[in-house]
């Protein structure tokens, strides 16, 4: 099997992102919101017990994604990422579908971010039109991209920053006041044992946060699209992976345990928690509780820090995708090109208009921007089952083609376990999107087809581009393993 390098002459992205940059991509793109505001409704739901089983697992099975897509990104470090692997090691129809699909989830989610953060700057000037702080956060975030790859990482780097020295302060100052230090008496395990704590709702309620712990999660496989501009990603990408199961373990679980252990599940205050009210959201209940009465204003500006960087993020990697799917021949070839700077403008320019015409959708049609973002809700667990399917795919391949498993320079663990295990619960996860449809007398076919339009969108895609191209599944002989960016 030839595994030499290919190395492409004609003008490309450069490879500029630190060790430091891909740490903190990693470590960024699975914290928001979902965190800081979702949280506590979470423990409300299932209690603390509850919650904190939903996240392990989903936990677990991310952990299983990061190291397969570290195993392909190691090795075949490009722009694309799982796109590009899918097609290569699976079907181009399967990379076409999942391209697509990422780019138009991340563009609808720009929309998202922009016009969240909207609504945390009236927090300060209620007076000041939410459009106006729409306009100027999303032209800062495409200058942060249109500057070069450092800027974009030094950006997510002091964003993502800020959001784990909050979660690091909030852990210790939980755990001082759990002990008595600060807010009077010793706490101790006293709300893991009110009522039905710590398991509330039984079995069902364990779903249903699995299904919003999965949302929290998705963003973390933003390092293998960065892998493709990273300065030496057979040192920096398995360095970043490595740390996804410890920062799930301090971040996620570490916080979920002290606000269970803080606040009872049984607290009205925890279903409060939202982008209007964030004096009311868990972190800021645990604050105020310890003594800090500026709590609400802090957490508003790392909130607020937190929609820049997941906006940030997200227009880097759906210029990114979109770029490299023309590359590939699976995109208007205007798109491929790039600037001296290294970055594919054109892309970037056609991802940015779309991001500012799904955000006034939202200002002239919620039902039209409601049924834009659930048409993106499913496709980050479309995204993962496609870097487990890949990357099943691609040891087989690595090993009917005569590659020694010993030269991989990052060998995801647990193979095949990991990769069937995230298939089999990523497709749970999206089955059991809106269970509850199915559980009244009759079934809520309007609720089924809004949780669900992103499915049929999907395999119109895949099964369109499959027909129209007659592309067939690639054998393993025939997978293809140069490297190029």
């Amino acid at each position: 099997m030839d595994m030499n390098l290919i190395e492409n002459q004609e003008p490309t992205v450069k490879r500029k992102l630190k060790a430091r940059h891909m740490s903190m991509i990693a470590i960024g793109g699975s914290i928001g919101t979902g965190l800081f505001l979702a949280s506590g409704a979470t423990i409300q739901s299932a209690g603390p017990g509850g919650s904190l089983t939903a996240y392990a697992c989903i936990g677990i099975m991310v952990y299983f994604l990061m190291t397969s897509l570290g195993e392909m990104a190691t090795y075949m470090p490009v722009s694309g990422s799982f796109s590009t692997y899918a097609t290569r090691f699976v079907d181009p129809a399967f990379g076409f579908a999942l391209g697509w699909n990422y780019w138009f989830n991340w563009a609808v989610t720009l929309a998202v971010e922009i016009a969240a953060a909207a609504i945390i700057m009236k927090f300060w000037l209620p007076e000041v039109p939410s459009i106006i702080w729409s306009a100027l956060f999303l032209g800062l975030i495409f200058i942060l991209n249109a500057l070069s790859i450092r800027s974009y990482g030094e950006s997510e780097y002091w964003f993502a920053l800020i959001k784990v020295v909050a979660i690091i302060v909030f852990i210790i100052i939980g755990l001082l006041t759990i002990l008595g230090i600060f807010g009077g008496d010793m706490i101790g395990f006293e709300n893991f044992t009110k009522g039905e704590a710590p398991f509330k709702g039984g079995f069902l309620s364990i779903i249903s946060i699995f299904l919003i712990a999965g949302f929290s999660f998705q963003g973390t496989e933003l390092v293998g699209i960065a892998a493709g501009e990273s300065e030496n990603p057979e040192k920096n990408v398995p360095n970043a992976i490595r740390q996804v199961f410890w920062r799930i373990l301090l971040f996620y679980i570490g916080a979920i345990l002290i606000l269970g252990l803080l606040i009872p599940y049984t607290s009205p205050s925890l279903l409060s928690g939202d982008l209007e009210n964030i004096s009311v959201s868990p972190f800021t209940l645990v604050f105020e509780r310890a003594g800090l009465a500026f709590a609400a204003s802090v957490m508003n500006a790392v909130v607020l820090t937190s929609l820049l960087s997941a906006g940030n993020s997200g227009l880097y990697a759906s210029t990114r995708m979109l770029w490299s799917m023309a590359k590939d021949n699976q995109a208007p070839k205007f798109l491929a090109k790039v600037n001296r700077r290294g970055i594919p403008m054109n892309a970037l320019i056609i991802t940015t208009l779309i991001g500012g015409l799904a955000f006034l959708t939202s200002v002239f049609g919620d039902h039209v921007f409601t049924w834009l973002l659930n048409a993106s809700g499913l496709t980050g667990f479309i995204a993962w089952i496609g870097i487990a399917v890949s990357h099943y795919r691609f040891r087989r391949a690595y090993i009917a083609q005569g590659g020694d498993l010993n030269e991989l320079k990052y060998k995801a663990k647990w193979f095949p376990l990991g990769p069937i295990l995230s298939f089999i619960l990523c497709m749970i996860v999206i089955a059991g999107q809106n269970y509850e449809a199915y559980l009244s007398g009759s079934i809520d076919w309007y609720g089924v087809a809004v949780s669900y339009i992103g499915l049929p969108l999907f395999l119109a895609i895949w099964l369109g581009y499959k027909v129209f191209h007659k592309t067939k599944i690639i054998s393993l002989k025939d997978c293809h393993f140069e490297k190029s960016l």
